[in-house]
C-alpha cells in the first residue's frame, strides 16, 4: 500500500466523500478536507474501527486475514441494422460481474500440519545428507590405505629385484674365475702338444627364471707345489660340471632353447656368432623383448551394414583391405571400384563369406544417435530465454506495417505489390527485454509458411483489420495457433480509419471461440494503429505479460539445435540459411546437420548484418557454409563426429530419393488407368526458378493444386537462384515454360531462350503468377500488357548529390534508357527494388532518353542503396494481343 489523499481513497472505495470524512472522525483520525494525505497506519486505524463497529472483533494493529475484491464492467454491443428501419442500430448491453476472496495462508486449517511435515522431511534429508557424506570420507580413507600398500609393495618388489640382480652378477663373476683358473695352468709350455681344455661358460637365463644356486667352494690350494709334468689341462670338477649343466638345460651349438626361442650364450652374442645373430642384426636382451605375438586363430568381428555402404568403408568395419573385398565381390560376379555404393544384401553377404558376422542396421540407427545425443538436455540447467513471437492474419491487414513501426525500420516499402514473400526474423530491443518476431505470408498460397511459423512460436499475434473483419486467412490462423497449442494476442489493426468498428471483429472472433478478456474470455485485445503508432506499447506490454506467464526457459550447455525459416543460394556467399536457435548456444565454425544438408558454419550475421561470433536460444541469425540449400522447415543440430552427420545426411537423402522416384513410378500407374478409355489430357510443362526456398514451395503447392481434368499443371524443376544455361535447355527438351520469380535469366541461359523460342516469364508477385496460369488452363486469356526490356544500364560508380541523394553514374549497355518508363536494380540477376526514375542526366543536362553505348546519370526514386556493379533494368508493359 502507498500514501493516498482522502479524495483518492473514496475513489477507490466507492464510496461519497462525505461518508469517508465522517467515518475517519468517529474512528479518531483529524482530518481537515479532501486533499489531506492518510498512511498506511491510518488506513489500517480507519479499517480497525469499521470492523469493529460491525460487531467484528479486531486487534489494533492487526492485518486483515481475509480480503474480496468485486469488479462489475458494463460493455455495450451494436448489432445490424433492425428491419424495417434504414438507420436504426440495436445496442445490447453486457454486463460482467467478478467476485475474488484472497485468504492469507497462515490461516487456513492445513498451514501448521503442513509447516510440520515439511520441517520434519527437512530433518530427515539433512540426516541422509549427513550419512552420505561420512560414508564417502570412509570410502576416501580406504581408498587412501590401499594406494599406500600398493606402493609399499611395488617398492619392496623393485628393492629385491636389484638385489637378486646383485647377487647373480657376484655369482657370474665367481663362476668366470674358477673355470678360467685351469687355462692359466695350462699356460706352462708343455712337453708335448697336448688338446686345450675348452672352458664351460655360464648362458644367459632370463631374470624371471633366474634361481640362486649354492655358492660354490673356492678350490684347496695344495700344501706343497706339485711338479708340472706333460699331459691334459686340469678339467672342471664333476661337480660343478653338473650343476651347471642343470642350470643352463640342454644345450644346442653355441646356444640352448628357452620356450621355443633359441637364446644365445653372452661371448657367442657379443662376438656375433651364430646364424641368429647374423639375422637379427643388433643384440636384443630377453627382458627387452615385447610381448605382442602374431594371433594363431582369425578375429571375427560384428560388422553394422547400413542400406547403403561403400566398398572401402565395408573393408574398415572388417579391418582388411579394400582390394580383398574387391576380389570377394569378382568372386560373386560382382565388378565393383573402391568407391562403389552396394547394398544391404549384398554387403552382407560379402561380410559372411569373409568370415565375419554381418549384423543390419536399422534405417532408424543413426537417427536414435543423434537422438541420444540430445538426452542430455533434460538434465541440463534451464534458463529464461527471450519470447518468439509470430505475426499472423490476413493479406493487406498491416502486419508487415506493424512489425515496422515496432522496429523502427522500413521493410514494407521494399516488398513487391507491397506483400511479404518469405518469412522474415527479427529481434526487438524493449525495457523489459529482447522479443523476437517472425513476420509471415497472408497470401492463401503460403500456408505451409504460416503452419511453419505457428510451431516454431510462443505466443501468435493475430492481426485483424478494423475496417475489414475475419477472413479466411485470419481462421487459418486461428486453426494453427491451436493446432500448436500457442496462446493468441489479438491486434486490431487500423482503428485510425473512419469505418474501423472493432466491435465488429469482437464479436467475429468469437465465433472462432477467440473470446476477449472484458467478456469473461483468455484473449487479450488490443486496438494499435500501425500508422499513428497508438497502441504500440499496450501491445508490447501485453506479448510480454503472456510470456512472463508462460516462464519461457530453454537449456544453453547443450549442443545447439533449432529449425530452418528461410535458405537460398547466393552467388557470391553460396548456400544461406536464415535460422532460429532453439536450444543451446549456437558458435562460429560449429559443424552442424540441417535436414539433407550439413557443413561446418563459416560465418554467422544478424537481421542487420552485423557478424556474430555466437548465437543463445530465441535469436534469428543467418549462417554460410552449409553444403545447399536446405528446406525450409528443417531441424538443425551441432554435432561433434563429422563422418557421421554426413553418413546421416547421405542417408536421408538416398531415403528422400528412393521415395520419390516409388511416387512418381505410382503416379505414372494411375495416369494410365486413368487415361484409358478417355481422352488424353494435356500437360502443361513449367520450371520454376525463385529467389528464396519458400517461395520456390509456396509457388509449386500452388500451381499444382490448378490443375484440372484436361489440363494438368507439372513443375518439370525448380531451384533457388538465377535461372541457368541447364534450365533452358531443360526447357527446350521437355517443351516447358520458364517461370522466374524475382530472378532473372544469366548470359548463357538468355542465349539458348533467344535461340530455341523458349517462353520465359518474369514475375515478382504471387498473385500475377497463379491468375496467369488460371486463365491459361481455363482458356480465357484477355488481351495482356507484356513485360518488354528495352534497356540495361551498368553502374559503375555511386555520387551523392545534395537534392536526389545518392545519384548512379551509368554505362547503357542494351537497349535505351528512357526517363517515365519503369526500372527494375538488380543484383547478380537477383531483383532487389522495382520503382520510377527520378532523374536522368548527360554531365549537367536533364534527357528523356540516353542510348547503349553512352554514359548517364541515374537518380532512382525512394531508393538509395545502388551499389557499383548492380545493373538498372528499363522496362515497358506492352499490349500483346491472345
Amino acid at each position: 500500500m502507498s500514501d493516498v489523499t482522502v479524495r483518492q481513497l473514496a475513489e477507490v472505495v466507492g464510496i461519497p466523500l462525505d461518508r469517508l470524512l465522517t467515518q475517519l472522525a468517529e474512528a479518531g483520525l483529524s482530518v481537515s478536507g479532501a486533499e489531506d494525505v492518510l498512511t498506511d497506519a491510518e488506513k489500517l486505524k480507519l479499517l480497525s474501527h469499521l470492523r469493529q463497529s460491525h460487531g467484528k472483533e479486531q486487534i489494533e494493529g492487526a492485518e486483515p486475514k481475509k480480503v474480496t475484491l468485486q469488479r462489475r464492467t458494463v460493455s455495450e454491443l451494436k448489432q445490424g441494422k433492425v428491419a424495417g428501419s434504414k438507420t436504426a442500430t440495436k445496442a445490447v448491453t453486457v454486463e460482467v460481474r467478478k467476485k475474488r476472496t484472497y485468504v492469507k495462508r497462515s490461516e487456513l486449517p492445513e498451514s501448521s500440519e503442513r509447516l510440520a511435515e515439511a520441517e520434519q522431511a527437512r530433518l530427515a534429508l539433512e540426516a541422509q545428507q549427513h550419512e552420505q557424506e561420512a560414508q564417502e570420507a570412509l570410502r576416501a580413507q580406504q581408498r587412501e590405505e590401499a594406494a599406500q600398500k600398493q606402493a609399499e609393495e611395488e617398492a619392496r618388489k623393485r628393492q629385491e629385484e636389484i638385489e637378486r640382480a646383485e647377487r647373480l652378477k657376484a655369482l657370474e663373476q665367481e663362476t668366470a674365475i674358477k673355470v678360467e683358473a685351469p687355462a692359466v695352468a695350462s699356460a706352462v709350455p708343455p712337453v708335448a702338444a697336448q688338446p686345450e681344455a675348452k672352458p664351460v661358460e655360464k648362458p644367459i637365463v632370463p631374470p624371471a627364471q633366474r634361481t640362486e644356486p649354492p655358492r660354490p667352494r673356492p678350490p684347496v690350494a695344495p700344501s706343497r707345489p706339485a711338479p708340472v709334468r706333460p699331459g691334459p689341462a686340469a678339467p672342471v670338477s664333476e661337480a660343478d660340471a653338473r650343476r651347471a649343466k642343470k642350470k643352463a638345460g640342454p644345450a644346442e651349438k653355441g646356444g640352448r632353447r628357452e620356450e621355443g626361442r633359441e637364446v644365445l650364450e653372452l661371448d657367442d652374442l657379443r662376438r656375433g656368432k651364430g646364424k641368429k645373430a647374423k639375422a637379427r642384426g643388433p643384440v636384443v636382451m630377453p627382458e627387452q623383448r615385447h610381448g605382442f605375438e602374431r594371433p594363431t586363430a582369425p578375429i571375427v568381428y560384428e560388422v553394422q551394414v547400413p542400406e547403403a555402404i561403400t566398398v572401402s568403408d565395408l573393408a574398415q568395419r572388417m579391418s582388411v583391405k579394400a582390394g580383398e573385398v574387391i576380389k570377394q565381390l569378382m568372386r560373386n560376379g560382382v565388378m565393383a571400384t573402391i568407391n562403389q555404393t552396394l547394398d544391404q544384401d549384398t554387403a552382407m553377404l560379402i561380410v559372411e563369406e569373409m568370415g565375419h558376422k554381418a549384423i543390419a542396421q536399422a534405417e532408424d540407427n543413426l537417427e536414435a544417435e543423434i537422438i541420444a545425443s540430445m538426452a542430455e538436455e533434460q538434465s541440463a540447467e534451464q534458463l529464461p530465454r527471450a519470447p518468439v513471437v509470430t505475426i499472423m492474419g490476413h493479406v493487406d491487414h498491416g502486419k508487415t506495417s506493424l512489425l515496422d513501426h515496432i522496429r523502427k525500420s522500413k521493410v514494407a516499402a521494399g516488398e513487391a505489390g507491397g506483400i511479404t514473400q518469405h518469412i522474415g526474423a527479427y529481434q526487438v530491443k524493449t525495457d523489459h527485454g529482447a522479443v523476437t518476431f517472425l513476420d509471415t505470408p497472408g497470401h492463401a498460397a503460403f500456408t505451409a509458411m504460416r503452419a511453419r511459423g505457428a510451431k516454431v512460436t510462443d505466443i501468435v499475434v493475430l492481426v485483424v483489420a478494423a475496417d475489414d473483419g475475419v477472413m479466411p486467412q485470419t481462421r487459418e490462423a486461428v486453426d494453427h495457433s491451436r493446432a500448436a497449442g500457442v496462446p493468441i494476442v489479438v491486434a486490431v489493426n487500423k482503428i485510425d480509419k473512419p469505418q474501423a468498428d472493432p466491435d465488429r471483429v469482437k464479436q467475429e472472433l468469437v465465433v472462432l471461440s477467440v473470446v476477449p478478456e472484458e467478456w469473461g474470455g483468455d484473449t487479450q485485445f488490443i486496438n494499435v494503429s500501425a500508422k499513428t503508432g497508438e497502441g504500440i506499447d499496450s501491445l508490447l506490454d501485453a506479448i510480454l505479460l503472456q510470456a512472463e506467464v508462460l516462464e519461457l526457459k530453454s537449456p544453453v550447455a547443450v549442443p545447439a539445435n533449432g529449425v530452418v525459416l528461410e535458405s537460398k543460394l547466393d552467388k557470391g556467399r553460396g548456400a544461406v540459411a536464415d535460422i532460429l536457435v532453439q536450444k543451446g548456444v549456437l558458435r562460429k565454425g560449429d559443424f552442424i546437420l540441417c535436414g539433407q544438408e550439413f557443413g561446418r558454419i563459416r560465418a554467422m550475421f544478424n537481421e542487420n548484418g552485423k557478424p556474430l561470433k555466437e548465437a543463445g536460444p530465441s535469436m534469428p541469425v543467418e549462417i554460410l557454409g552449409l553444403s545447399a540449400a536446405p528446406n525450409a522447415g528443417d531441424e538443425f543440430i551441432v554435432v561433434t563426429d563429422e563422418r557421421k552427420a554426413r553418413e546421416i545426411a547421405l542417408h536421408r537423402e538416398e531415403k528422400t530419393r528412393t521415395t520419390k522416384l516409388a511416387a512418381q513410378q505410382a503416379t505414372k500407374l494411375e495416369d494410365v488407368f486413368s487415361r484409358m478409355g478417355t481422352e488424353e489430357s494435356l500437360d502443361l510443362n513449367l520450371v520454376v526458378k525463385a529467389d528464396v526456398q519458400g517461395s520456390l514451395e509456396a509457388l509449386r503447392t500452388s500451381l499444382v493444386d490448378l490443375s484440372t481434368d484436361k489440363v494438368k499443371v507439372k513443375i518439370v524443376a525448380g531451384g533457388v537462384g538465377g535461372i541457368s544455361e541447364s534450365d533452358a535447355n531443360l526447357a527446350v527438351t521437355s517443351g516447358a515454360i520458364i517461370i522466374g520469380f524475382n530472378v532473372r535469366a544469366d548470359t548463357g541461359a538468355r542465349k539458348v531462350i533467344e535461340e530455341r523460342g523458349v517462353d520465359l516469364h518474369y514475375y515478382s508477385i504471387i498473385y500475377e503468377v497463379i491468375d496467369e496460369v488460371k486463365k491459361s488452363i481455363n482458356g480465357m486469356l484477355a488481351p495482356e500488357y507484356k513485360e518488354q526490356i528495352v534497356g540495361i544500364a551498368e553502374v559503375r560508380d555511386v555520387f551523392r548529390s545534395p537534392k536526389f541523394g545518392a545519384v548512379a553514374g551509368c554505362m547503357v549497355t542494351e537497349g535505351f534508357v528512357k526517363r517515365n518508363l519503369p526500372i527494375r536494380v538488380l543484383r547478380e540477376n537477383v531483383v532487389i527494388y522495382e520503382g520510377q526514375l527520378e532523374s536522368l542526366r548527360r554531365f549537367k543536362d536533364d534527357v528523356g532518353e540516353v542510348k547503349s553505348g553512352m554514359e548517364c546519370g541515374i537518380g532512382v526514386k525512394n531508393y538509395n542503396d545502388v551499389r557499383a556493379g548492380d545493373q538498372i533494368e528499363v522496362f515497358e508493359k506492352v499490349l500483346v494481343p491472345r
